[in-house]
């Protein structure tokens, strides 16, 4: 078994929420949400997908082959992470397009360093 690749992350981060202090309650929400939908591989490689993408966005109908699911599969997990404030969704015509939603990536691996 090889180790998960190590995401670089660009962003300066002084203090991280998770050991900075005790988390309000919508914090610890918004975090366990946030890895609540990261909790599935799919989801993970979808969100790495779109991350890749040029301009960190990629319509639904380019989602599918990579994942190898259908588009009623793919519509649902790219939902929950909409839901969990990971991407944000947009309709262009008749496709839906995602993208990442700016700073939240980097946010979120700030959350898991100590300094």
């Amino acid at each position: 078994m090889t180790a998960p690749p190590v995401l670089q992350s660009h962003a300066v981060v002084c203090c991280s929420p998770v050991t900075a202090g005790v988390l309000d309650d919508a914090q610890a929400e918004a975090l366990a949400r946030m890895f609540k939908a990261l909790g599935d591989p799919n989801r993970v490689k979808l969100l790495s997908i779109i991350a890749a993408s040029e301009g960190q966005e990629a319509c639904v109908c380019d989602l599918t082959e990579p994942v190898g699911l259908s588009q009623p599969t793919v519509s649902h997990h790219m939902k929950l992470l909409v839901e969990a404030g990971l991407v944000a969704r947009e309709q262009r015509g008749r496709w839906a397009y995602f993208s990442i939603v700016p700073g939240v990536l980097d946010s979120l691996a700030g959350t898991l360093v100590s300094r």
